[in-house]
C-alpha cells in the first residue's frame, strides 16, 4: 500500500516535535560530539541533526516512541542539513550525510513496526526546513535590497539535501515550516531537479506553510490563499500548516486551507503558544480535542504535532481520529 492509497482510506498520522524529545535526554557537548567530532574545533551542541551520526540510537528510539503511540508518517531528523544551516557549526561538509544518516534512522524505525503489522504501513518523510536565510527578506535594515543568499545557492544546497535523502530511503519529501515562499519555490525546484537528471521515480512531496501571527500571514507578508497559489504548480500531496500556532490559533487557517485545496491537507500545530520561559504547557487531550474537532468537520487528511508535542499527543490525536473520515477531495472540473 503507498501513501496515496493510505490517505484515501483514513486520516494519516504525523509525528510530533524531535527537539522536544531530544531534550529529555540531557545530552552534554560530549555526547553530541561522539567519537567522530571530539576534537571538533567549534561547539556542537544544539546541532541536533548531528546526533543522527553520533547517537543514532537515540534518534531511532524517538521515532519508535512516535511509531509506537500510532504515527503512520515520521520526519527525518534533517530540518537543518543543508550546508547554508550547517555553516553555523562549520560544517557544511557533512551535509550529505547527515541527510543519508538520518533516513537511515527512520527508515529502521519505520521498516520495523511496518514489519509488525503489515496492514499498517509506516512512511518516512524527509524533512526539509526552512533556511536560516531567507531569499524575500534582507537581514540589514539599513539596505532592503540585500540577500544573504542567492536562489542557485538555495537551489544547490536543497539538491544536495533532497540526493541524500532519496539515498537514505525516504517515501516523501517533506517541505516544512515555510516561512518565506520563494525558499520553497527553491526546494520545489530543486526536487523537480534532482528527480528530472537523476531519473530515479519522483517520490511525493508533502508542502508546509507557517502563518506566524494572527494576521494570517506568513512572515514574508503572504496571505494563506497567496501562499497555496504559489506552491500548487508542484502537484503536491498535500498542502498544509504547522509550527508558530497553536491549534486553537490555526483553526480558522486549516478552515480556510481545506476549502481551496485541491489536494490533501496536513495540520501539525504547537502543543499551544509558548509560556514565558518559552515552554509549551497544552496537554495532549487538549491538542488531541482541537484536532478531532477539524477532523470532524472535515478539514484535514494528515494531522499530528510540532513544537512542544510528544508521544503522548500523538498518541492522543491517533486515538480520536482513528475512527473518523479523511477529508474528501473536491472534484475539479475538467478544463475546457
Amino acid at each position: 500500500m503507498d501513501i496515496k492509497q493510505a490517505l484515501a482510506k483514513r486520516i494519516l498520522v504525523i509525528d510530533g516535535a524531535m527537539g522536544t524529545m531530544i531534550q529529555r535526554h540531557k545530552l552534554t557537548e560530549a555526547d553530541y560530539r561522539g567519537e567522530r567530532f571530539k576534537n571538533w574545533h567549534s561547539d556542537v551542541k544544539g546541532n541536533n541533526d548531528l546526533l543522527s551520526i553520533t547517537q543514532p540510537d537515540i534518534i531511532i528510539g524517538i521515532h519508535k516512541q512516535y511509531l509506537e503511540a500510532g504515527a503512520d508518517i515520521i520526519e527525518t531528523n534533517t530540518f537543518s542539513s543543508t550546508v547554508i544551516a550547517m555553516a553555523d557549526y562549520d560544517m557544511q561538509s557533512l551535509a550529505y550525510e547527515l541527510n543519508v544518516a538520518s533516513a537511515k534512522c527512520a527508515r529502521i524505525a519505520a521498516d520495523a513496526y511496518t514489519a509488525k503489522d503489515p496492514s499498517k504501513p509506516r512512511f518516512v518523510a524527509g524533512a526539509i526546513g526552512p533556511l536560516n536565510k531567507t531569499l524575500s527578506l534582507s537581514p540589514d535594515v539599513n539596505n532592503p535590497g540585500f540577500r544573504a543568499v542567492t536562489f542557485d545557492e538555495v537551489v544547490a544546497a536543497y539538491y544536495e539535501q533532497i540526493g541524500g535523502l532519496v539515498d537514505g530511503g525516504v517515501d516523501i519529501i517533506l517541505i516544512e515550516t515555510i516561512f518565506d515562499t520563494l525558499n520553497a519555490k527553491g526546494a520545489i525546484y530543486a526536487v523537480k531537479k534532482y528527480f528530472r537528471e537523476t531519473g530515479k521515480p519522483e517520490l511525493p512531496v508533502m508542502i508546509s506553510g507557517t502563518i506566524t501571527d494572527a494576521s494570517g500571514r506568513t512572515l514574508s507578508g503572504q496571505t494563506l490563499e497567496a501562499f497555496y497559489t504559489s506552491v500548487m504548480h508542484a502537484n503536491p500531496l498535500s498542502v498544509g500548516l504547522n509550527c508558530a500556532l497553536g491549534a486553537a490559533e490555526m483553526r480558522s487557517h486549516i478552515e480556510e486551507l481545506s476549502q481551496i485545496a485541491s489536494c490533501c491537507t496536513s495540520a501539525y500545530p504547537n502543543a499551544g503558544l509558548p509560556n514565558a520561559m518559552g515552554e509549551y504547557d497544552e496537554q495532549p487531550h487538549e491538542t488531541a480535542h482541537f484536532i478531532e474537532e477539524w477532523a470532524k468537520q472535515g478539514f484535514v487528511n494528515i494531522v499530528g504535532g510540532c513544537c512542544g508535542t510528544t508521544p503522548d499527543h500523538i498518541k492522543h490525536i491517533a486515538e480520536n481520529v482513528k475512527n473518523l473520515k479523511p477529508r474528501e477531495l473536491p472534484v475539479l472540473e475538467n478544463a475546457l
